[in-house]
């Protein structure tokens, strides 16, 4: 290693889930107990014998190491800290990170209370426009965060990416002969008959299903209108559940979710990752999007699957040993909503509030579908991205249903440009001047962007008399 590697907090998770005490780790790896005290407090370096000697022991892949796991967290804590509502102190990232590395506990604590004063004063809000509104509210609203929240937490710190479920996936895949068919959908049906006894069954007809397993008669029905790849990803789900079941529930038992809400929530989440990961085996679909240069169209006409599949897919590989580029995914509603978000990147989503009107996502509601734009943007820690985003058409079933329309992003570090093909065209080594972007304006320092909404939540706006720009106030920090 050309640099030391202060990586206490992978110690203590490897002790801990291996049920271990100091004493009992220090005998096991050959050193003594004060030795790897030293260590998992960032007080001694991990040096490369120690390494050796744990992956030989526990079998514990060395990239574990070198990942810097902890950005993500020591900047959900700069978004919380930014709230300076809740308190008057001045806290530098330093200290977050001493935070995070030494107190894991304490700071999951942090996170969780936040996010209860954040729901606690979202709800108040709510009780007191309904009050003015003459409308009925609730009794005492909970401090508790919501079982959606909970489930994107789990997939966020866990990379978005499943081990178990993922190479059960893989081999499965391999058995149903997926990656050699030349009709999944064929595929997939055969299996479930042969495996199951289970026939499926189209319907044109949309009765506000689009599948329904029947299982007295052994029977799939399935809408015939969406298309075969949505098909194949809702029989993907059903295989899930049939053939996967009990690793589901080892990961919702080890995920310790604080309600039942929320492990029904990642239950479906944990079966709609199986779908994926079976349509668009690890390892195949790794060497398809290098060779391609992570062209998305081609992904999803050679691989038959949508376009919001082989997106979400690429920001799930992240297989230790074999990881493909880290990439973010979002995806967001026509009012703004974040239906899904998730990153193996450094890239910042805002936990609370909405997300930066630069950012090319938002855009994309402007395109056709399928349409893809490219961006160069800077977040204000000083880190580049190449942003790509797109637009998706869901099948509408008649004239009277509603249009479903969503925005897809996906990017990664301007770093890894050369390997993209939406990087073409952009002169990337040439942009002196990226678009600047934010997490939102709630956190964000910019505080001259002429697209902000309102100032930061550390700032005290205020107007000068007889001076008007584009945003009409200044700001001073507290």
């Amino acid at each position: 290693m050309s640099k030391k590697l202060y990586s206490g907090h992978t110690l203590r998770q490897i002790r801990s889930d291996n049920g271990l005490s100091q004493v009992d780790f220090a005998k096991k790896i050959g050193l003594s107990t004060a030795y790897v005290n030293q260590m998992e407090n960032n007080n001694r370096p991990v040096t490369a014998s120690v390494l050796l000697s744990i992956n030989r022991m526990f079998g514990v892949d060395l990239a574990a190491f070198e990942k810097n796991d902890l950005d993500r967290v020591v900047q959900d804590l700069q978004e919380i800290f930014a709230d300076t509502q809740f308190h008057s102190a001045s806290i530098s990232k330093l200290e977050l990170h001493e935070l995070v590395t030494r107190a894991p506990g304490i700071t999951k604590a942090i996170m969780d209370l936040y996010g209860s004063l954040r729901t606690f004063q979202d709800r108040d809000v709510v009780e007191d426009e309904l009050v003015q509104l003459n409308g009925p509210s609730e009794e005492g609203p909970s401090l508790k965060k919501s079982a959606y929240d909970e489930v994107r937490d789990f997939f966020h710190y866990r990379d978005n990416y499943i081990d178990s479920l993922d190479r059960a996936a893989e081999h499965l895949s391999i058995e149903i002969g997926l990656p050699a068919g030349i009709s999944k959908f064929d595929c997939l049906t055969e299996w479930l008959k042969n495996r199951f006894g289970i026939t499926v069954e189209q319907r044109r007809e949309y009765e506000g299903k689009l599948i329904q397993q029947d299982s007295f008669s052994g029977k799939i029905t399935i809408y015939s209108g969406v298309p075969e790849s949505t098909k194949n990803f809702l029989l993907g789900s059903v295989i899930a559940e049939l053939c996967m079941k009990d690793l589901i529930s080892e990961e919702i038992y080890r995920a310790n979710f604080k309600s039942k809400s929320a492990e029904s929530i990642a239950r479906l989440a944990l079966r709609n990752y199986f779908a994926g990961a079976l349509l668009l085996p690890y390892d195949d679909f790794l060497r398809a999007a290098a060779k391609c240069r992570h062209d998305i169209q081609l992904l999803s006409n050679q691989m038959d699957a949508s376009i919001e599949t082989v997106c979400h897919r690429l920001s799930t590989l992240q297989r230790p040993g074999a990881n493909g580029l880290p990439f973010y995914f979002v995806k967001i509603d026509r009012a703004g909503n974040v239906v899904k978000r998730h990153s193996a990147t450094r890239f910042q989503f805002a936990r609370f509030g909405g997300s930066c009107p630069r950012w090319n996502v938002h855009q994309a509601f402007e395109q056709n579908s399928n349409k893809f734009t490219s961006q160069v943007a800077q977040m204000p820690d000083g880190v580049q991205y190449l942003c790509i985003a797109t637009s998706v058409t869901k099948h509408t079933p008649d004239y009277r249903t509603g249009e479903r329309r969503y925005a897809l992003g996906i990017g990664c570090e301007v770093k890894y440009a050369d390997a993209i093909v939406y990087a073409d065209g952009l002169a990337v080594d040439e942009i002196s001047s990226p678009e600047p972007i934010g997490v939102n304006c709630r956190i964000c320092p910019r505080d001259n962007c002429d697209q902000r909404a309102f100032p930061a939540i550390d700032k005290e706006p205020f107007i000068k008399p007889g001076q008007r720009g584009i945003v009409p106030y200044t700001v001073k920090p507290f």
